[in-house]
């Protein structure tokens, strides 16, 4: 196996820098836009076989050092009882917005292994098939938050702020459960065998220091 990418996370001497992209799975490939045209976003994401092949594609293809989880950061919100769509055009919409303390009791801490075994599956599938390092992944608290506050994608983050300002304690409750799920769905990647799992925090950029 080619762990040279493992050896770089461990800091020890490489012969060269591996490489890998966070988006190495994608609209540039027509071997992903072949099986994406035939498939929903989310039915790719939970249906093993066709994630692990999209998966495989730019590493069999680029020779990366290193394969990436074909999945999204807002898996595991669905597991915790959120109606979760994407829309062409406007990316992910939760119906119901998460802004009240009742919203923030009615959400559950999924077990990963009953909730989301396929995202499981995937990662044993490609463990069996892979020469290189699987690198598996989730969302930090902070951008899933707003996500689930804003009930999708925002350019200014009013009702996060707002949040953060006017009810911290209910805020603060709602990263706590978030920081739950996350930590659960990411000991359970590590136990399917994903070796470098990582957090994805895409909108902490937003937060002054």
């Amino acid at each position: 196996m080619n762990d040279t990418f493992l050896q770089a996370c461990r800091g020890e001497r490489t012969a060269y820098t591996p490489v890998w992209f966070m988006r190495q799975a994608g609209r540039y490939l027509p071997e992903y836009q072949k099986i994406r045209s035939k498939v929903s976003f989310l039915e790719l994401c939970k249906t093993p076989e066709l994630a692990a092949e999209v998966t495989l594609q730019p590493v069999d293809i680029f020779g990366f050092d290193a394969a990436i989880l074909f999945s999204d950061i807002l898996i595991p919100m669905e597991a915790m009882g959120l109606a979760l769509e994407f829309s062409e055009g406007k990316g992910p919409i939760f119906a119901d917005p998460v802004r009240s303390q009742k919203a923030v009791d009615e959400l559950v801490v999924p077990v990963p292994e009953e909730a989301v075994p396929f995202v499981l599956d995937t990662i044993r599938l490609l463990r069996s098939q892979l020469q290189t390092p699987l690198i598996g992944f989730a969302g930090a608290p902070f951008t899933l938050a707003t996500y689930l506050i804003e009930g999708g994608s925002s350019k200014v983050f009013l009702n996060t702020k707002k949040m953060m300002f006017r009810e911290p304690k209910l805020y603060h409750n709602l990263l706590a459960k978030i920081t739950a799920c996350t930590s659960a769905y990411l000991q359970a990647q590590a136990r399917a065998g994903a070796q470098a799992p990582q957090f994805v925090d895409s909108w902490v950029g937003i937060l002054p220091p």
